[in-house]
């Protein structure tokens, strides 16, 4: 492909963010390009993370549930085995068909598709050096968007090797299934993976520093929350520090004791995820050189439209502010691309949701309990099980709940909370509740489909609005 040398937009990063940008950017006319250094589209996400281990999750759970649940629903299977290769081989057929639908789109929207490691050469100059590592192209750029991401943030003292301790990267690629498998850190990653591999015949011990599990994520459904995963099978040692781990042979052992100071005991395992978080990603960019401000944490620093401060640079996704979710940064590649275009953009902060797609699922939207009561913001709450909820019912799949917090005076959602069946689809209604300032009162009196498990949030606002719910 012919590249050429000048472009409006140049961004850096192909990934959830990165990727929608520079779409966005070309739609609208301006000549883009966009630098990915991995080879293929779609970044972490798409090639090592959220999809990946969604696959992986999906049909591990349809094994499971083969096992386990089939019989009591007049289903008679025999001689079930997992085919761990085939699993792995399915997800990266859905990878694989994913990376090249975007490099799809970079074509029909006129997006030059540059592989190789973006660095700055001056404000409107980005060196790139091709994925050989033998040749260099200079690309002028009036505009250049940063979205190179994050990556994991390791721990003092424990070396991944992909091998026996592993991110979540290597998580995804384990060749058998564990005998035990330590995970450390009970946050979305952690139990998501440690999920799959339970499911799979793992026995799972997750080790969090923290008193509970699934950071941000409501108090109450936190609980619970734990509750179910510790039924399925899952073992916590929760308010617990990790002081090392180091391979013995075949064995890794893991060195834990209380957070506040306790008896030190060893954990042995065959597995162990680093699974603690994630870091802002700005390795080689050379940013230093052209003066791009970083915050204390390493986030690039940026204002209200993106802008660094170097105002032709912006910057976007998980290399800085903000929660690390694949969806806001789609949002932020949207915005700041109508932003270069027109000065205009917008990305509602107050309404983007998080998800755990374990089973149930853990979704939330706004704000929770805990955060409105340090506020001190007077609020009133409608929760509806699903045990109560025809469809869970007809489908035997009734833990959880759906929790909707409003404000005390107006009534409008400030907050949305599921756990349960399809509670990363059924969030999306409480996001655009939200997005439209909608009350408690609006969702109870709109017309739900019956039966159908989204009835549960529409009760659960009116216990929030009205006081009761009419199936509950």
């Amino acid at each position: 492909m012919h590249l050429e040398t000048e472009y409006d937009v140049v961004v850096i990063g192909g990934g959830p963010g990165g990727y929608p940008a520079a779409i966005k950017a070309a739609q609208q006319g301006l000549k883009t390009a966009c630098i990915e250094k991995r080879g293929t589209l779609g970044g972490t996400c798409l090639n090592v993370g959220c999809i990946p281990s969604k696959a992986m999750l999906n049909n591990s759970h349809i094994y499971h549930q083969t096992q386990h649940d089939l019989k009591a629903r007049g289903i008679e299977v025999s001689d079930v085995k997992l085919n761990l290769d085939n699993m792995h081989k399915a997800r990266l057929r859905a990878v694989g068909g994913l990376t090249k639908g975007v490099e799809f789109l970079f074509k029909k929207y006129g997006v030059d598709y540059v592989k190789g490691t973006g660095s700055f050469k001056t404000a409107n100059e980005i060196d790139v050096l091709a994925l050989d590592g033998k040749s260099t192209s200079t690309l002028k750029a009036k505009n250049v968007i940063i979205a190179t991401g994050s990556e994991v943030t390791p721990i003092p003292g424990i070396e991944i090797d992909e091998k026996k301790i592993v991110s979540s990267t290597g998580a995804l690629e384990l060749q058998k299934v564990p005998k035990k498998m330590v995970v450390i850190g009970a946050g979305v990653i952690g139990l998501e993976l440690g999920s799959v591999w339970a499911r799979l015949g793992a026995e799972v011990t997750v080790v969090e520093y923290l008193g509970a599990i699934g950071a941000g994520m409501d108090p109450e459904l936190a609980k619970n929350f734990h509750k179910l995963l510790s039924k399925q099978g899952l073992k916590f040692k929760m308010s617990t520090k990790v002081n090392g781990a180091k391979v013995e042979g075949d064995i890794v052992k893991v060195e834990v004791e209380a957070a506040k100071g306790g008896k030190a005991e060893t954990l042995e395992a065959d597995a162990v995820l680093v699974s603690i978080g994630r870091r802002p990603y700005t390795q080689g960019l050379n940013l230093d050189k052209v003066g791009v401000e970083l915050d204390n944490r390493g986030r690039v620093v940026i204002d209200s439209e993106f802008k660094t401060n170097i105002p032709n640079i912006r910057c976007i996704g998980d290399v800085t502010f903000g929660p690390m979710l694949a969806h806001k940064a789609e949002d932020e590649g949207f915005a700041v691309s109508e932003m270069i275009k027109t000065g205009h953009g917008h990305v509602n902060y107050d309404a983007i949701p998080s998800v755990i797609y374990t089973h149930p699922e853990v979704a939330w939207v706004g704000k929770n309990e805990a955060q409105l009561k340090e506020e001190g913001v007077k609020y009133k709450t409608g929760s509806y099980p699903f045990v109560a909820n025809s469809r869970a019912r007809t489908n035997d799949d009734t833990d959880g709940m759906v929790k909707v917090i409003t404000d005390a005076d107006t009534d409008r959602i400030l907050g949305v909370h599921i756990m349960g069946p399809n509670a990363g689809e059924m969030i999306a209604e409480g996001v655009l509740a939200m997005e439209y300032n909608a009350s408690a009162e609006d969702i109870g009196r709109t017309c739900h489909a019956h039966p159908t498990l989204s009835e549960a949030f529409r009760e659960a606002c009116l216990i929030a609005s009205f006081g009761n719910a009419i199936n509950f």
